[in-house]
């Protein structure tokens, strides 16, 4: 019993702590951001004078030699997946750990989604995808979504994004707004998210701590990599040391970004300078205001 009360508790406390996010993103930025163009192929039917000439299905019309056109319908209701890296690296954080910020992230996203009547889907990946739970309807499948993130043991340490989102685009059978939350330390991905964003609608967050930019002065270290356990010896109060290592993050950081920007993915980056809801807030407010 006492497990279930601690499980309820959590769950209170992540309601509360989203609540700034929930209530601050309003309903017309949240819908016109992913529902202004929210139609969803239907059927074909023939083509009668006055439809949209870009409409006509080529193929179909030339099997039956008549003009057929699509048909499509508004999508009433959205498709929300979170996919969560719950990699060792995202353990790291002097304020906060980028595990504890990505699950509260997660958890803002969830109930903004069960305040719009949203089907709300999980994915939980580290080298692989770990788990995959498929979109439902309802406070049962975001209460049992809270629940797995909360008790999960993940099986790996280290992070392959590109084999993750491989294996989670054959898994999504209709078109989805998926949030991948993570702090992107793994290379070339950018293939799966371009498959992904044929059909979907894809969003990064980019949960990363201004500590990692930055090396304390404590003079000699071992560096040790979170993900494969390498220790490296290192004299933290070396200049050129600070120096080349607040280069080779700043680099990694652009490479991501310029890398997201060429392919027309979003990336929200958040960090411990300001608070998610905010930044978040911010980023639903400017694609609503572009598209109005």
């Amino acid at each position: 019993m006492s497990k279930i009360s601690d499980l309820l508790r959590q769950i209170k406390n992540l309601e509360i702590q989203t609540k700034d996010l929930v209530e601050g993103v309003e309903s017309g930025a949240y819908n016109s951001k992913f529902r202004g163009g929210g139609i969803e192929f239907s059927e074909v039917r023939e083509y009668i004078p006055g439809d949209d000439v870009k409409r006509i299905d080529w193929n179909v019309s030339a099997r039956h030699n008549s003009l057929y056109v699509k048909e499509f319908v508004e999508e009433n209701e959205l498709n929300i997946y979170l996919i969560l890296d719950l990699s060792a690296s995202t353990n790291f954080g002097f304020k906060k750990s980028k595990l504890d910020l990505s699950f509260e992230v997660a958890a803002s996203l969830m109930f903004l989604a069960l305040k719009n009547n949203d089907r709300l889907g999980l994915g939980i990946f580290t080298n692989q995808l770990e788990k995959f739970i498929p979109s439902k309807k309802g406070k049962r499948q975001l209460l049992r979504i809270i629940k797995e993130l909360i008790e999960y043991e993940p099986k790996n340490k280290d992070t392959d994004i590109l084999k993750s989102l491989s294996t989670l685009k054959n898994k999504l059978k209709r078109k989805s707004v998926i949030y991948i939350i993570s702090d992107f330390l793994s290379d070339n991905y950018e293939k799966p998210l371009k498959f992904l964003k044929l059909h979907h609608e894809v969003i990064l967050i980019n949960i990363s701590d201004v500590k990692e930019r930055e090396i304390p002065n404590i003079g000699y270290a071992y560096i040790e990599d979170a993900e494969t356990g390498e220790q490296l010896l290192v004299n933290t109060s070396s200049k050129s040391f600070q120096k080349q290592y607040s280069e080779i993050m700043k680099q990694k950081i652009e490479e991501n970004q310029n890398s997201m920007k060429k392919i027309g993915i979003d990336m929200i980056n958040l960090t411990d300078q300001e608070s998610f809801d905010i930044t978040i807030n911010r980023y639903f407010r400017n694609k609503w205001r572009m598209k109005n």
